[in-house]
């Protein structure tokens, strides 16, 4: 058998001028001399993480103590690889703030990245920029009810440059620049983020915070804050918080990354020791217990679903991170697992509610809940709450049957076992993250080996018996308090006395009896032709790669590598895609996510295929693409061959069960009234059609097309699309390429042939360039509005450099807007530059610059955008400006090639095109190549003024008269990109 890998030498080859250029962007960094750092915790002995718990510890991870009390923790992690994850957490959230103090922790978060000791403000964006980090993503920070959590992915670190990165951050804890001129100027921003947030959803998420804890701080404490304390803090208050709550002792510093552990630690005690808090250590505020509530609260948002809900609430108590305590508690998320499952059965039939859910968490060390929700169908909601309480109390009455509990296990066991054999590909920064995490709510992490030992002990001791998981679902269901919580969408004086008599209602009667499934095995799938003979099998040298041709036409790529150990991409493509829908005519394409996938396959109902795949690494995700439509899966190569076999079994013998594409209908229909609530919605509703000319393939539905859309006409588009050719499979991962080959030919090389469509691809039509922008209104808040200016550009493989100097010339856009419109004007909070390039279309890409702004800053919007690109075409960039904005580029190239996503997304019907092949061997000659001439040349084809197109989205009461030539609604393409079953 031949097993061929491609070395990460050979792959990286392709990169290596990019890896070259990533590796000199610190060498003018100054080297500060490191100082000798006392030695780690024993690594006999279990680190200030485990106190208390028995859990063996994962032996990558090493612990530290600081003398000033800032504890630490490091460990190595090549993925991917050159990169360093640093995290450092801050004990103190919204839950720290005193009255006056709202929304001053997450202030405190924006004025520590701005500016501090060692950075001018603003700098230290640019510093991380030049060693190739990409803001928002690489450097960011998140303030949470407990915490406050500083974020940085240092791609192609350095000694040097980790250790500049290390001297900022603790820059940042120990000494903010915290005066009224930062206060002024970052003010704004902080109001613009809230204001930004959509308002019905925001006023619901409040309201249910506010009724599930009822009584204790967190109702009330979001990490945004109120106008009126933002707008009252001064200088010398956000200073004093600072001092109370920014302590060593309340700091952990977590690096994980692709350098030696060692020098982790000797450079967290050298740029952090300094560090002293001032004063003692404050106690940590009293978070509360749950407390009963005297009636359900009702909220009317006419814009959202009739959602309805309950928590049973307990007090949160901290408790030792032990073997036994987890055990228990997947002995509770089984049971759960085992009610969930009966209420999608349920909603899957056509049941009263179209989503049911019930969970269970430890919210903000306030509380431990067991939550449901409902999405009832319709405004409906007593009935859906009905049903769902009565699934519960059918599930509270009688035991599960074994198969009901073996199929649960199977699917643990599947799920902890998948993170075994995928461990030596889990990334850095997930590491990272998952140990501050792990700290927040007070636990541990380990190994996926121990936590699947962990598993199999409580299963061999009987744990997941039905008596234990009969008892686990009545007690989840005790607590010290029942809160309740309904959207009524219109105003209705009873509603809350109707949610208590639905709380109280005896619903022993109601459930329905439970429905056997039956047993099934691949046996049961319709029968496929004869495997497929080899017409061709030609190597990629360069890539390591491999492509195919089989006898009934089907082609194949076959990338067979290591770099993501225990995992397989599956990717199927077929058809035209967005080229093949009906351009003339609305058609029932919106559907497709939910309901194609899930309308079984022959006779056999979605039922009947989970239970066929449970316990496997096997599904099924359906996507439309520019130019094909994609059916595909990540699973192992164990159950690649049955993967494949289920795919093509999709394809060969579809059924048409009619009741997902009513479940799709009454989401579509539940969803609509939330399209005007903000500008935000507005916008995913209608930019995508209107940036397509109102091509019916991008546009959202009527509520009228939606209702009407039929059982026959979704198999009427459906079944021959289904049908259609080419057929290309890409098979990248953890497998043998010969394995891989002889799957596809006995399942895709199985099908009947399939010819291609001769026709023609439809023309994708950019707007004509107005004089005014295009006016669209929404119902939320009236001080927000959202600008939005796009220019076009072009599509296909054969204008791919362009493409690539678009998205560099995107992202020095993205600065200058980010920094005039933001950090000076302080008008939105997250403006935003785009490049959209089809390579799959004749055309359609685009430019894009969005901006969440104040009604009134809308026209200043368009004019500063108009500037900016005014100043791209006339001046060259500086030299600084243009590595700020290709470092970052090149790095997120480096890091994102040394996975499968990245080949295969970049190598897309590249079997039948071989352009697209070659398409990838230009990429680093053509971001690497880029200078200050060739990106003004760039900006000058296509940032030309008389070609732009804008749009506003305004509140309704502040809309101009309408004009004649008003366009019609049109839609995102994004909501119906992708499904899962």
């Amino acid at each position: 058998m031949n097993r061929s890998f491609a070395s990460p030498q050979r792959v990286l080859a392709l990169l290596a001028v990019m890896v070259l250029a990533g590796g000199a962007l610190a060498r003018d960094q100054a080297v500060r001399p490191v100082a000798p750092a006392a030695a780690p915790e024993n690594a006999a002995e279990p680190g200030w993480l485990y106190k208390g718990s028995d859990i063996t510890p994962d032996p990558a991870w090493r612990f530290g103590t600081l003398p000033n009390g800032l504890r630490y923790a490091f460990r190595r992690n090549g993925v991917p690889p050159g990169q360093v994850a640093v995290r450092v957490r801050i004990d103190a959230g919204s839950l720290y703030e005193r009255g006056h103090e709202r929304g001053f922790a997450h202030l405190l978060e924006h004025l520590t990245f701005r500016s501090s000791v060692y950075v001018a403000d603003g700098e230290a964006k640019r510093i991380w920029q030049r060693l190739g980090t990409t803001f928002g993503s690489d450097t960011n920070a998140q303030t949470g009810f407990t915490s406050t959590s500083y974020k940085l992915d240092l791609p192609g670190a350095t000694e040097q440059a980790l250790d500049e990165s290390l001297h900022i951050l603790a820059g940042m804890m120990a000494q903010p620049l915290i005066t009224p001129a930062t206060l002024d100027a970052e003010r704004p921003v902080v109001l613009a983020e809230q204001r930004e947030q959509p308002g019905a959803q925001s006023r619901y998420s409040d309201a249910v915070r506010s009724a599930f804890f009822a009584g204790q701080p967190i109702a009330d404490r979001s990490p945004i804050g109120t106008i009126k304390t933002l707008e009252a803090a001064t200088a010398a208050d956000v200073r004093g918080f600072h001092e109370r709550w920014y302590r060593p002792e309340r700091a952990v510093v977590v690096i994980v990354g692709d350098l030696d552990p060692a020098l982790f630690e000797r450079l967290i005690k050298k740029n952090f020791s300094d560090w002293q808090g001032k004063g003692q250590n404050p106690p940590d505020p009293d978070f509360g217990t749950p407390k009963p509530a005297p009636r359900p609260v009702v909220i009317t948002e006419p814009s959202i679903p009739a959602i309805v809900g309950f928590a049973v609430m307990r007090p949160w108590v901290y408790r030792d991170d032990t073997v036994l305590f987890n055990q228990k508690r997947m002995v509770d998320m089984l049971a759960l697992r085992l009610i969930n499952r009966r209420l999608e059965t349920r909603a899957r039939s056509g049941g009263s509610f179209i989503n049911a859910t019930v969970s269970l968490d430890d919210l903000a060390r306030s509380a431990n809940g067991t939550f449901v929700q409902v999405l009832p169908i319709g405004d409906d909601w007593a009935s859906a709450l009905t049903d769902v309480r009565a699934v519960i109390a059918d599930a509270q009455a009688k035991p599960a049957s074994q198969a009901e509990i073996d199929r649960e296990l199977a699917e643990f066991d599947t799920a902890l076992k998948t993170q075994v054999e995928t461990a030596a590909a889990e990334p850095g920064a997930k590491q990272a993250d998952d140990l501050v995490e792990a700290i927040d709510i007070a636990e541990t992490v380990t190994t996926a080996q121990t936590a699947y030992e962990i598993f199999t002990s409580a299963r061999a001791k009987g744990m997941f018996s039905a008596a234990a998981l009969l008892a686990s679902t009545k007690c989840v269901f005790v607590g010290a308090a029942t809160h309740a919580v309904v959207n009524a969408r219109t105003a209705d004086p009873q509603a809350a006395a109707k949610l208590a008599a639905v709380l109280k209602a005896d619903v022993s009667r109601v459930a329905a009896q439970r429905r056997a499934v039956r047993d099934v095995d691949f046996s049961a799938l319709p029968k496929l032709g004869a495997p497929a003979t080899i017409v061709s099998r030609k190597a990629i040298a360069d890539l390591g790669m491999e492509t195919v041709e089989f006898s009934n036409g089907a082609r194949m790529m076959v990338f067979s590598n290591t770099s993501e150990a225990g995992r397989v991409y599956v990717r199927v493509r077929f058809g035209g895609g967005y080229n093949a829908l009906p351009v003339a005519r609305a058609s029932a394409a919106w559907a497709a996510p939910l309901a194609l996938i899930s309308s079984g396959i022959g006779d056999l109902g979605q039922e009947e295929l989970d239970r066929l795949t449970s316990g496997r690494r096997i599904d099924l995700d359906f996507a439309i693409d520019e130019d094909a439509f994609v059916i595909g899966s990540t699973t192992s190569a164990a159950d690649l061959p049955d993967q494949l076999t289920l795919i093509a079994a999709k394809l060969a013998a579809p059924g048409w069960d009619p009741n997902p594409l009513a479940r799709a209908r009454a989401l579509a229909t539940t969803a609509y009234d939330g399209y005007t609530a903000s500008p935000g919605s507005v916008l995913g509703r209608d930019l995508e059609g209107l940036l397509h000319g109102d091509d019916p393939r991008w546009s959202t539905p009527s509520r009228a097309q939606i209702a009407a859309t039929t059982p026959a006409q979704f198999r009427a588009l459906w079944e021959p699309l289904l049908k259609s050719g080419p057929v290309e499979v890409q098979v990248f991962g953890d497998v043998a390429a010969d394995d891989a080959i002889t799957a596809v030919a006995r399942s895709i090389g199985a099908l009947a042939p399939r010819a291609a469509s001769n026709a023609a691809a439809p023309p994708v039509t950019f707007p004509k360039h107005t004089a005014q922008p295009v006016i669209r209104t929404h119902d939320g808040p009236t001080n927000q509005a959202v600008a939005v200016i796009a220019w076009p550009t072009g599509g296909g493989v054969a204008g791919i450099s362009d493409s690539r100097r678009l998205d560099v010339l995107a992202q020095v856009f993205n600065d200058r807007l980010f920094d005039r419109l933001r950090s000076e004007a302080g008008a939105s909070y997250s403006p935003s530059v785009s490049s959209n390039w089809p390579v799959g279309l004749p055309s359609g890409g685009r430019l894009l610059a969005v901006g969440q702004v104040p009604p009134d800053k809308v026209d200043f919007f368009f004019k500063l955008a108009r500037e900016i690109a005014a100043d791209l075409v006339a001046r060259p960039l500086e030299a600084d400006e243009l590595r700020r904005a290709v470092a970052p580029y090149l790095q997120l190239v480096a890091r994102t090639s040394t996975g499968n996503t990245f080949w295969f997304s970049q190598l897309e019907w590249a079997s039948y095109q071989p352009a697209r092949i070659d398409a990838i061997r230009t990429l680093a000659p053509d971001i690497s190549g880029l200078t200050p001439a060739v990106l003004q040349q760039v900006a000058a084809k296509y940032l030309r003024p008389e070609a732009d197109w804008t749009m506003a989205v305004v509140p309704k009461s502040l809309a101009p008269a309408p004009r004649a030539s008003a366009t019609k609604p049109a839609a995102s393409r994004a909501r119906r990109k992708t499904g899962r079953r």
